[in-house]
């Protein structure tokens, strides 16, 4: 049943009810609708005599398995008709796309039958309580010299999936809460202080649903072959429980990162700590938001630039960035590398440099793929065989058979053209004293909204000797000792942001330096919605890439910038 073509929904009944139903309908229903290539089939299935389904015994509540490509991906508590008919109707339309070439199967992850009494009613992807995650907190110094990247890497290596991630200055009480193990221990003090004082990087891991590779490092051992071929003989049916390898804090101890990250694996804690730290961890779980890079090429971008755009507001994509660009031949041929054995290719080249394309970086729920599906085949000839209503067939030029629009064909991809075509530059901003909490955590949602990373953040009360780092070249000037006044009112708080053309852009998100010019020139700026006056204006920022890189490394000693452009 389990090998059957396209999908196969299970209806797990008990005994003395019978399956359900009410559901019936609903499934006579969309097989008439859905099922004219046989891709979807329903079976029933008695959790009284399945030993697979024990964890579902002995409950009033029906429950429906989804089975895709021989694996249990998916499940729904309750005869929730509407869950179920959306469910059923995905994953038919994805089977339609995946038969007919024009999608790559998605890497479901197999769920776990698990006691049911302790979860959610509602769909459920492999978020059972038993779901091991760990955190691992990746401390502000590490942050600082770029150690993120690397601990990251050689955590995907060794097998482990990564949920959801932040950049954050831990809050006092989450710093004491998470560390209270080391509460007795005589520096505890200094030790809060310094997990407070800087960004630090926060990682939700789980195992992931393969068997975890061996984390060791050591050369072949005679014996533990034996061992393990004799334990292989041995083999038998159990339960779906990873081997019990060396623990992560073990395996970045040998890597010789461990220093950098604290770990909590205890299973208990670790629940207890992302409702602390991401109160909303399912759903942004769940939601897998995805960059992509799209482009239009020039004669699209010349003629039809707006109704593409409108399209993809209109698909829930967020533009995070954008600019025109006129691309080097050698550019224009790695992305067109696809056409190179193409008789048009020279013609494809030619018309790739031969005016300003559009580069944009989008973001959205799974939007690399939802983009592709939108764009369609690279070449309108198979657009217009396997998906006629895609971007690919409503925007071909008839004296060029391509895509007239691209994407990125795999997140690593993604990654790399967007640091391509959007090398990241940094700023420094500053938050005022005079700016009350509540309206701080608006100006930093405003920030992360807009497109910024907060690579490095602290809060501090600018003395004479600290302001002259950031304000130098006004120091003469007869305000001066104004600006000294206001910033020693209070904490300021200061950042490095990071994106592209982050100097200008910050510049422009702040506004003019008077609030009630911002107002009337920029009303949507933070100096037009919290400033006071043209001293208390909420917000300050480097003015150029020089004065911005001057400032951070002033401010910020140990700070280690990445290959930006401009830095």
């Amino acid at each position: 049943m389990l090998q059957n073509k396209g999908l196969t929904v299970i209806d797990v009944y008990q005994a003395w009810c019978g399956p359900c139903k009410a559901m019936q309908p609903l499934f006579r229903k969309l097989k008439n609708e859905l099922n004219e290539d046989e891709l979807l089939h329903f079976v029933v299935a008695e959790a009284d005599n399945i030993v697979t389904l024990q964890p579902f015994r002995d409950k009033c509540e029906p429950v429906f398995l989804f089975s895709v490509n021989g694996k249990i991906i998916a499940r729904i508590n309750g005869a929730n008709a509407p869950l179920v008919n959306k469910k059923i109707t995905n994953l038919i339309n994805e089977e339609k796309k995946i038969a007919a070439g024009e999608m790559v199967r998605p890497q479901y992850r197999e769920i776990v039958f698990v006691d049911s009494d302790v979860e959610d009613a509602g769909e459920a992807h492999s978020e059972s309580a038993e779901q091991l995650y760990i955190i691992v907190i990746i401390k502000p110094d590490a942050v600082m010299t770029r150690k993120s990247l690397e601990i990251k890497k050689k955590i995907i290596e060794a097998g482990y999936v990564l949920e959801i991630e932040d950049k954050r200055v831990l809050t006092e009480q989450q710093a004491r809460e998470f560390y209270s193990r080391k509460a007795e221990e005589p520096d505890f003090q200094d030790f809060v202080l310094f997990m407070t004082s800087g960004v630090s990087h926060i990682l939700v891991i789980s195992q992931g649903d393969e068997e975890q590779p061996d984390l060791k490092e050591t050369e072949p051992d005679p014996e533990m072959e034996a061992k393990e071929a004799d334990e292989d003989h041995h083999e038998e049916v159990r339960t779906p429980v990873k081997k019990k390898h060396d623990s992560l804090q073990e395996y970045l101890e040998r890597q010789h990162v461990s220093q950098f990250c604290d770990i909590e694996e205890n299973l208990t804690d670790t629940n207890h700590f992302i409702d602390i730290l991401f109160p909303d961890f399912k759903n942004m779980k769940n939601l897998k938001l995805e960059k992509t890079l799209a482009f239009l090429r020039p004669r699209l971008f010349q003629e039809k630039r707006e109704h593409v755009l409108k399209i993809i507001e209109d698909e829930g994509f967020k533009i995070l960035m954008q600019r025109q660009i006129i691309l080097s031949e050698e550019e224009a041929q790695t992305l067109c590398r696809e056409y190179e054995n193409e008789d048009y290719f020279e013609n494809v080249i030619e018309q790739m440099t031969s005016g300003p394309s559009l580069a944009l970086v989008l973001l959205r729920d799974c939007g690399l793929q939802h983009w592709k599906n939108l764009i369609g085949p690279s070449s309108v000839e198979k657009a217009k065989e396997h998906l006629p209503e895609s971007l690919c067939v409503r925007f071909a030029m008839e004296d060029l058979p391509i895509n007239q629009l691209y994407g990125s064909d795999s997140l690593e991809e993604a990654e790399k053209e967007i640091q391509y075509f959007f090398p990241s530059q940094d700023t420094l901003a500053l938050i005022k004293p005079h700016v009350t909490h509540e309206q701080r955590e608006e100006i930093l949602k405003l920030i992360r909204e807009t497109g910024f990373e907060i690579t490095q953040m602290k809060e501090v009360v600018l003395n004479e000797e600290a302001a002259e780092k950031i304000y130098s070249k006004i120091k003469g000037r007869d305000f001066y000792q104004d600006v000294l006044q206001m910033l020693s009112e209070g904490p300021s708080l200061v950042m490095v942001l990071t994106k592209w053309n982050a100097v200008s852009d910050w510049r422009r998100l702040m506004g003019p330096i008077d609030p009630d010019e911002a107002k009337l020139l920029s009303p949507d700026s933070i100096r037009a919605h919290f400033g006071r006056s043209t001293l208390k204006n909420a917000v300050h920022g480097s003015s150029t890439i020089y004065e911005a890189m001057e400032t951070i490394s002033r401010m910020f000693e140990d700070f280690i910038p990445e290959n930006h452009e401009g830095n």
